[in-house]
Order: structure tokens, then C-alpha cells, then sequence
């Protein structure tokens, strides 16, 4: 029982994350359910992957009818992330998990640096 509660404040925190922001969701969800969840690193990478799927979808929808998006740009990057995503999770097996936490906490540092730099 208190598993499912952490596993849904999880999803509500990264869902409200991914609304806000456009992403992030991840970045919440996978030191989440690794803390609290108990859940191995290359497990709550793929969960928080198959967890923004559809926070991504709604989020989509709603920016899609209350946000004016650009149509063509949003495809071409939908193309390019579905190679990356592809290639991404093959990937995703063969790296270690310590390996991994630090690929993880580099690209968190980093974003967290352009955000503070006023240039993300």
C-alpha cells in the first residue's frame, strides 16, 4: 500500500513537472522511485520512460488546442526522437548502473547551470 502511494505521488509530482515545464518528469521520477521505490537505476530509467508516455501525450494534447505550436518543427522532432529514443534504450542495458547515475547527474547539473545562467 505505501508502495502504491510513493508510485503515485511520484507520477502526480512528475506529471505537474511535465505540464509545467514541457519535461522533467524524468528527472523527478528516477531519484524518486530509486530513494523511495527501492526501485534498480536502469529499471526507474525505464519506468520513468514509460511513465512520461502518456503524461506526455496529455501534455501534448493540451499545449496542441491551448498553445499555438509549431506543426512542422514539432514533427521533425518527433522523428529525431524517436531514433534517439530508440537508440537510447538499446543503450540502456548495456551501461552500468553506476555508470549511468553519473551520465544521469551530469546532464542534471548541467541543465540546472543553464537554467541558472538565465539560458535555458
Amino acid at each position: 500500500m505505501k508502495k502504491n502511494f510513493i508510485s503515485a505521488l511520484t507520477g502526480l509530482f512528475s506529471g505537474l513537472c511535465n505540464g509545467l515545464f514541457g519535461s522533467g518528469g524524468g528527472t523527478l521520477a528516477v531519484p524518486a522511485m530509486e530513494k523511495f521505490g527501492k526501485i534498480e537505476a536502469h529499471k526507474a530509467h525505464a519506468t520513468a520512460i514509460a511513465l512520461i508516455l502518456p503524461l506526455s501525450l496529455i501534455s501534448g494534447i493540451i499545449y496542441f488546442y491551448g498553445i499555438e505550436i509549431p506543426v512542422k518543427e514539432t514533427l521533425f522532432a518527433c522523428l529525431g526522437g524517436l531514433v534517439g529514443g530508440f537508440a537510447g534504450a538499446k543503450m540502456l542495458g548495456k551501461i552500468k548502473g553506476r555508470t549511468l547515475h553519473i551520465i544521469f547527474g551530469i546532464f542534471m547539473l548541467l541543465g540546472g547551470i543553464r537554467m541558472f545562467s538565465g539560458k535555458g
